[in-house]
């Protein structure tokens, strides 16, 4: 079953977009609200944002699910990624709205969910620990690249405007104290973009599961605000602004793969 896509590079550098995906089965999205059946909290259009990562010699891994199907960023035993406050949850029952993503009465059951995690979740998973492993062992370091997108607005899960690219370590915690600061001076340097580093988004479970700075394997994840690279209503790609977008992350990637 065509479940993700893998590119494997030959840099110590891994890409993962686990939102990316926008794929749902007829069987659930029938279940669904039209409003859902558009599957808006896509990290739209991130796959293409990093294409050129390829060049840099990165791994690059796509799902082709939607996060509506199962969240690939959430722990497998659904504990809350970020306590008191509101977020969504391994097979999401609301929109980043707040309105609900199932017809009444048509949630996934326990049941369900647990086949949801051994068909996608654990297969992703299964492939990401085995690619980090693989640039470990060729390169003795591994840099693990989160890349995700949101709404600059979502008043369900944060207040006002986000800034326009958000870092997360896990407040340090997923990546050494100098690749921290390399990225962070890499934003500072620029006069464009806002940013914040450990702010409302720290990380996911893959961030926070995966960094273990101590044994060479750096994670970092990227939380870019989609007004900067799109249309956020319409979901349209915007190619001028994409190419500035392109820029930033780019020198944050090469930064990343520096030693010094």
């Amino acid at each position: 079953m065509d479940i993700f896509t893998l590119h494997r590079g030959t840099a110590p550098l891994f890409v993962s977009l686990p939102h990316d995906g926008t794929a749902v089965q007829d069987a659930i999205a029938t279940r669904m609200t039209p409003a859902a059946q558009r599957v808006p909290d896509t990290d739209w259009h991130v796959s293409r944002l990093y294409a050129f990562a390829r060049e840099l010699g990165a791994s690059i891994i796509v799902p082709k699910y939607s996060r509506y199907v199962v969240d690939l960023n959430r722990p497998s035993d659904d504990v809350s990624l970020y306590p008191g406050q509101n977020t969504t949850g391994l097979c999401p029952i609301v929109q980043f709205s707040g309105e609900k993503i199932y017809r009444p009465e048509q949630e996934p059951t326990p049941g369900e969910i647990a086949q949801r995690v051994e068909k996608y979740w654990r297969p992703y998973h299964h492939a990401l620990a085995a690619e980090i492993a693989r640039i470990k062992a060729a390169h003795s370091r591994v840099v693990l690249w989160e890349g995700h997108s949101i709404r600059s607005v979502v008043p369900f899960l944060f207040e006002g405007h986000l800034p326009d690219f958000n870092l997360g370590t896990a407040n340090g915690a997923s990546c050494s104290p100098d690749l921290q600061r390399r990225l962070a001076g890499v934003l500072e340097e620029q006069r464009k973009y806002t940013f914040v580093v450990n702010g409302r988004f720290k990380g996911g479970y893959i961030t926070r599961h995966y960094g273990d700075p101590a044994n060479g394997v750096d994670a970092i994840q990227l939380e870019l605000a989609q007004c900067n690279y799109m249309d956020e209503d319409s979901f349209a790609y915007d190619e001028t602004k994409a190419l500035q977008v392109q820029a930033a992350i780019r020198r944050l990637l090469v930064a990343a793969l520096s030693n010094s």
